[in-house]
Order: C-alpha cells, then structure tokens, then sequence
C-alpha cells in the first residue's frame, strides 16, 4: 500500500467506535475498514495488506493483545495502535514491548487519533525504506551527479547540478557547513567537459589575506622576504580545469577586489610581477554566510557580489530533507564495509528510529562521522542504538561545543544553536518530570504545569515521547 492512499483497519467490538474511528480517519483521506473481532480482522489481513492497524485492548472474541503478537508475527511491516479505555501502567508496557507503535487511552479526540496514524505511517516508510536500503546490492556505485538521496530537496539540486555543469559560468554555493558544499563543486566538475582536468579547492578561512593571494596568483622571485624563485599560483596550475573557492565570505576585501578582476577577464597580475598572465579556469564559490547581508553591513563588496552570483545553489541541512538520512548512512556503510573489512548488513529498527529523528546540527558531516564511529564499535551484523549513543539528549550540545568558531558569525552561531539545544533538553526533562510524577496521566500532568491539554501533547510529539499511561479506567467511548 503506498504512503499516498493508506489503508487502515479499525477492529473494536462496539460498532459506534469503529464507524465513528472510519469518519474521523476518512477525512484525511485514508482508506478505512472494521473487524467487530480480532478473528474477522485475522481473515481481513490475509485478504489485504494494511498499512495501520487500530485494536481495542480488551474484547470478547480474541482480545487485542493476541492479535498485536501476530501482527507482529506475521504481517510485521504492519503497524499497531492499541486503544483502550482500561489503561494502566502494566498494560501500556506490555504492548510497546510486544511492538506497538503506540497506545492511546480512550477517550480521544479525533485530532489525537488522526496525529497517531500520522506518525505510525511515517514511521512505517522510514522502516520500510530501511529494509529496501538493507537489501540494494548498488550502494557503493557512483553516481553521476556524485550526490545520495530522493528528497524533493536534493533532486533540486541535482537538478540544478546537470544544468550547469555542461557550462562554463560561475557557480555560487550555499550551505551551512558539513552540508556537502565540495561535493556539489566536485559533482559540477565531474559532469563538465573539464572532468578529465585538475580540480583544486582552497578553504580561503584558513589562510590570511597576504598568504592566500600568494596562493592563488603565485608571486616573482624577490617579490617579498623569502620569495627567493618564481613559484606559480592555482589559478595557473589550474588552467583548463576548475578552481572551487570555499568560504569566499572570509576574504578580504583587497583580496575580494583583486578577485573581481581576475571574475571578470581571467587575466591575473602575480605578486611583484609588471606581466599580467591570462588563463582557462573555471569558478566555483561556497559560503555558509548571507552574502548579501555582508553588502549591506560593508564587509563584502557589491560589485564582486554581483559577480559571482551567476547561478546560485543553495544545499538544504539534513534536518529539511530528513528521508535522504537513511540512503546516506547506506551509502557510507557501503564504503565503511570495504575500507574496515566488515560485512555490516544495516541498521536495526530502532537504530533507524534514531538516525531520523536526530536533526544533525553538523550535518552529512556528522552523520558520516557518526557512521564511521558505529561501524568501528558494531561487533554483530547490524547498527544498533547501543553504538548510537552520541545520539542521545547531549549529544548535539556536545557536538557544537566541540566544534571550535574561527570567525565572530560562527561563535554567534554556535551560541545560538548551544542555547536551543539545551532549551530543548530542559523541555524534555520538564515534560517527562511531570508525567512521571502524576502517574503518566497526560490530563493530570497538563493541569499540574498550567498548560492545556492540547499544548502539553504537542510538547510530547515535539520530544517523541510516547506511552501516554492513566493508573485509573476511564469511560469506553471516543
């Protein structure tokens, strides 16, 4: 069944509750039915493939429980919704051990149950695209673009890649760092009549004003102390390929002035040189910063602004384009296998359930590194949570402070990011303080805090916790 048109199956042995669940649910245009019993609903799975599964805790004719273990058993891609109005605790925990997706105490109200079925079926895609990454044979293959993933994100920027590289003109990147800003270079290199010559690229925040003109336009002999020979720049070494400029926002303006002519007629003066040299390379410029906001603030110029952005690329953070993280972690398992002399097969389910609900502050960056950790750790056949826990509350937080700032935009930007992170911890922990302390009755908890209902609920979803549990029966009706 495919995530356009699910199908769900609804089976409680009161028929108001099923037709009410088949109106609420039809709305959002699922393809509904109902089974009066789990033996009926049996029969109705061997007929047809659900999607969703929603069952009554406690029914007269094979109670919910058993129909959850062969769900599980045999329709295992299957996922399950237990409904009850007789919660408690034990119960609760006893179905999310059995493989539940999740356990809603009656009463609901229609947007509860339509949010349930929401998550079940992204998180059914998410495993699903995991056993078919698990079994592609074509993983270390290259692709032409060079790039991995099937979000409407990335193929975007594929997209924009394959027009542009056949081209000569100037290309400007954007993306926040760790986001594959080289590899989009290298891929428009890759795919342009230049792929068969030299591809040079230069972090410009890594080298000073006076080193990086020396770098890139070369210099005469005697042209400063210590230039005892002529030495040539990258823009001449680079002639007939291509020259990929990270960081370009960290240059200088002198050497953003001196760039901007070279843009323009690709003819370049070395340093104590009086004979100007002319060459055939390509630009490509990368930066993680708001160029036109620098304009604007005077610390990068307008005219070379201009210049350069010709055909602007912006690459998405992992966190827009969440659907490509498993094909990525695929792909650098594959090249990890060979390079470790493993046979790692995947990722299990709730390794998977970690992957994708992280939000990467680093980016493809991290994840690789992430992967690269796991794969050295891992001592079975599969990834597991257990050589995922950089992933954890801290992990981020962690992760950013590790990270060292080399410009003011950047410490402001760590800063940033360290604050949200560890707003969002406290807010977990403060969630979870006030469900555990009012015996995990989501209502209770609500009015302890001061918050509604509703708000408090969205603040579970936000931190995925689930198991909403009441110690005390509540009327069965929805």
């Amino acid at each position: 069944m495919s995530i356009e048109n699910p199908l769900i199956l609804v089976i409680d042995d009161e028929l108001p509750i099923c037709r009410n669940c088949e109106k609420i649910l039809s709305k959002v245009n699922y393809q509904v039915k109902h089974a009066l019993n789990g033996y009926d609903a049996l029969k109705l799975m061997d007929e047809t493939q659900f999607d969703v599964v929603i069952t009554d805790l406690k029914m007269s004719n094979l109670g919910g429980m058993e129909v959850l273990r062969r769900v599980k058993a045999f329709h295992p891609e299957t996922m399950v919704i237990v409904i009850t109005g007789y919660a408690s605790v034990s119960s609760a925990v006893e179905v999310m051990k059995l493989g539940a997706h999740d356990y809603l105490p009656k009463p609901f109200t229609p947007h509860e149950l339509r949010s349930v079925v929401h998550q079940a079926l992204a998180e059914r895609e998410i495993l699903l695209q995991n056993q078919k990454l698990m079994h592609r044979k074509d993983l270390g293959k290259p692709f032409s673009h060079q790039l991995v993933g099937n979000s409407p994100k990335i193929k975007k920027v594929i997209s924009m890649v394959q027009k542009v590289a056949p081209t000569d003109s100037t290309v400007l990147i954007y993306g926040e760092s760790g986001t594959g800003k080289e590899l989009i270079s290298r891929a428009v290199h890759a795919n342009s009549a230049r792929k068969n010559a030299v591809f040079f690229a230069v972090d410009c925040g890594t080298l000073s004003s006076n080193l990086l003109e020396s770098e890139l336009f070369g210099y005469a002999k005697g042209a400063f102390t210590g230039a005892y020979h002529n030495k040539d720049g990258i823009f001449k070494l680079a002639h007939g390929g291509t020259v990929f400029l990270d960081e370009i926002s960290n240059t200088s303006l002198n050497v953003q002035s001196k760039l901007l002519r070279f843009v323009e007629s690709r003819e370049f003066l070395p340093l104590g040189s009086t004979t100007s040299q002319k060459v055939d390379v390509r630009l490509i410029f990368a930066t993680n910063q708001n160029l036109k906001e620098m304009v604007e603030e005077g610390s990068f110029r307008e005219d070379f602004y201009y210049r350069i952005y010709v055909y602007p690329i912006m690459i998405p953070p992992l966190r827009e384009r969440k659907m490509d993280i498993l094909p990525i972690s695929y792909y650098f398992l594959k090249q990890l296998n060979i390079r470790l002399g493993k046979n790692l097969t995947g990722f299990d389910d709730n390794a998977v359930n970690r992957l994708t609900a992280y939000d990467w502050p680093g980016n493809v960056r991290q994840l690789r590194n992430i992967i690269e950790r796991a794969a050295i750790l891992c001592e079975k056949n599969q990834i597991t949570p257990k050589e995922l826990p950089f992933l954890g509350d801290s992990a981020d937080i962690e992760e950013l402070i590790g990270s060292l700032p080399t410009t003011n935009a950047e410490l402001k930007q760590v800063k940033k990011e360290i604050r949200q992170k560890a707003v969002m911890k406290v807010e977990k922990s403060f969630v979870l303080n006030a469900l555990q302390t009012t015996g995990w009755n989501v209502t209770r908890a609500a009015q302890q805090v001061g918050l509604q209902r509703t708000n408090f609920q969205n603040l579970m979803k936000k931190h995925h916790i689930k198991l909403p549990r009441l110690d005390t029966p509540e009327p069965e009706q929805t």
